[in-house]
């Protein structure tokens, strides 16, 4: 079986994971938008600014860390981001059906 490093992505793939990856990270960050202006809203004090300091601190690392646009890394990306309801199969259409039964058999097992 072939290892996920040694996956080749053609250009057609290439486009194809940089849409879905484009449209999941646009996703979450307006949802952190959201939660960001809802957090924002409630601020009543000095503790309360320093939390969301720190709360987008660990979010910003969070994310920077889950959208690794490596190609050794995106069947592991993409299963995160399905598992995490960020993206469907459906968004990977086009890909090899050997990259999308990977893609599926991690969101099963994370």
């Amino acid at each position: 079986m072939m290892q996920t490093s040694e996956l080749q992505w053609t250009s057609e793939e290439q486009l194809i994971a940089k849409a879905a990856f484009n449209k999941a990270y646009a996703q979450e960050i307006q949802a952190l938008v959201q939660g960001v202006r809802d957090r924002a809203s409630a601020i009543a004090g000095t503790e309360d600014v320093w939390t969301l300091h720190d709360f987008l601190s660990a979010r910003r690392h969070e994310l920077d860390g889950k959208y690794d646009e490596r190609e050794s890394a995106l069947i592991f990306v993409f299963a995160d981001l399905i598992k995490e309801g960020w993206l469907s199969l459906d968004d990977l259409a086009g890909l090899d059906p050997v990259k999308l039964s990977k893609i599926s058999a991690l969101t099963r097992m994370m």
